[in-house]
């Protein structure tokens, strides 16, 4: 192995984006393939890298009371080129960070050209990487080639796993009747770029919400492949119809719940129910439906999402669509490094391994490119803190369910967004400054807090040093 060997990264989007701008910034030399524009999938539009093809939030900000918000800062410290990039193109979103997802994209290509130690390979790997590239990253995401996800399947022996993932339409903003709709984030919350009035709300009331479910359920929808057939869906992206199958309630306690909100054109009636779109770009022109993914058929789509108050007569700039995730059983597959157990040149990043968002993705590309340079350069890279978002999202892509399938009890391993369930427990719950113990909300709120602080101290001591700066490219 040479230290001018060039590292391989296999795949485009934000985990091998971040894992080849990691291995640059080691000083390294490294080259990421891409097969876009040779090679299309059902979800990209474009060639950029990087692409958004679901939504267009990075979730939560807040770094104080939300796991992804701490995953958000830890990025930040460690230098992600994702997460310069997001901040550098973000669009208001009450306590989310939301991107120009064109722009979004743009930078990220643009800082990948421009790295010296970077080459773009515009080629499908088809099959295995080559037995010469003595250190590959493969993140390929949810769609993965056929040629290289059956060379994978070979390899390990053990079958991928597969869930869908949907996704949600977009409207003209200019096209959504004002008279009815509003702007207002729940409980007026500020977030990053935003005023605290950053989501169109569209309000129902008990019968057009009754309606509005009734014609979800009967919708016609897109029949599956006899491949699909037996895929089972994540719970985090479920579509909308899929919900309303779950009872009439349901969609009332998620996406469309009516809390936080008050219609300024009705202020002494309570909306039903409320369907809330989020700015999509930049100039304020698109607005993308919140958690409203589907696998509805088009013209349905446009037929149902008309008689919600408001976008009567709505334009859809893209309508909803649905596509296949593959995923590896990553706790039987990969090291704590992220290496393949059966091929250790071979490392795995972002949704392939097993986490959800698009976050989590780069975030494990972050720590992949890490791991290959540290590699490369023969240096011990000691295991992230499993206090830390980053340790404890890793921790559980390598680490989770293994014992209880050793027990032969079912698989359980299934993808899973950060989130403060897969930190380990504190060794005392926190305390008011007179000594009294917290009560409700406040002792929600103070655990939190105290899980926060704990995983910035361990991430400081980890990294021994000052944070990193930002990428130049995204300032």
């Amino acid at each position: 192995m040479s230290g001018s060997d060039p590292i391989h990264v296999v795949g485009g989007g934000l985990a091998g984006s971040e894992a080849a701008w990691q291995i640059a910034e080691a000083g390294l030399p490294v080259v990421l393939h891409e097969m876009r524009p040779l090679r299309g999938t059902e979800a990209h539009q474009t060639d950029g890298l990087a692409e958004l093809v679901c939504s267009n939030s990075f979730r939560s900000d807040d770094a104080e009371q939300n796991a992804v918000g701490l995953l958000h800062q830890e990025m930040r410290r460690l230098g992600s080129l994702i997460m310069a990039c997001g901040d550098a193109n973000q669009v208001p979103a009450g306590g989310a960070l939301a991107v120009d997802r064109e722009g979004f994209s743009r930078a990220v290509t643009a800082a990948i050209e421009a790295h010296p130690n970077v080459s773009l390979a515009r080629e499908e790997i088809d099959g295995l990487p080559p037995a010469s590239w003595d250190s590959v990253i493969v993140a390929t995401g949810p769609l993965t080639a056929p040629g290289l996800a059956e060379g994978i399947r070979g390899l390990t022996g053990a079958e991928s796993l597969a869930f869908f993932d949907a996704i949600a339409p977009i409207v003209h903003r200019d096209s959504i009747d004002m008279g009815k709709a509003w702007f207002q984030s729940r409980y007026d919350k500020v977030g990053p770029g935003g005023t605290g009035a950053d989501y169109l709300n569209c309000p129902l009331d008990r019968e057009q919400y009754a309606a509005f479910v009734t014609a979800l359920v009967e919708g016609d929808k897109t029949s599956f492949k006899e491949w699909e057939a037996s895929t089972p869906y994540f719970d985090g992206c479920l579509p909308i119809e899929v919900m309303a199958e779950r009872g009439p309630e349901t969609l009332r306690h998620g996406p469309m719940k009516p809390v936080g909100l008050t219609n300024p054109h009705n202020p002494t009636v309570k909306a039903y129910a409320i369907v809330q779109l989020r700015q999509d770009n930049a100039l304020g022109t698109l607005y993308n439906m919140v958690g409203f993914q589907t696998k509805l058929r088009h013209a349905e789509q446009v037929r149902i999402f008309r008689t919600i108050p408001g976008l009567e007569n709505a334009e859809f700039a893209r309508l909803g669509g649905l596509h296949r995730n593959t995923y590896l059983d990553s706790p039987r597959l990969l090291d704590a490094t992220l290496r393949l157990k059966a091929e250790p040149r071979l490392r795995f990043a972002g949704q392939i391994t097993g986490c959800e968002g698009y976050v989590e993705s780069a975030a494990i590309g972050l720590m992949a490119g890490r791991f290959a340079a540290a590699e490369r350069q023969g240096r011990a890279l000691e295991p992230l803190p499993a206090t830390t978002a980053l340790g404890a999202l890793i921790g559980h892509i390598t680490g989770g369910h293994v014992s209880a399938e050793d027990e032969g009890a079912p698989r359980s391993f299934q993808p899973m967004n950060v989130n403060f369930g897969l930190f380990p427990p504190l060794d005392r719950a926190p305390k008011a400054p007179d000594g009294k113990r917290f009560r409700g909300t406040e002792k929600a709120q103070a655990k939190k807090r105290a899980m926060t602080d704990r995983a910035r101290t361990a991430l400081g001591e980890w990294l021994g040093e000052e944070p990193a700066p930002l990428p130049a490219a995204a300032e």
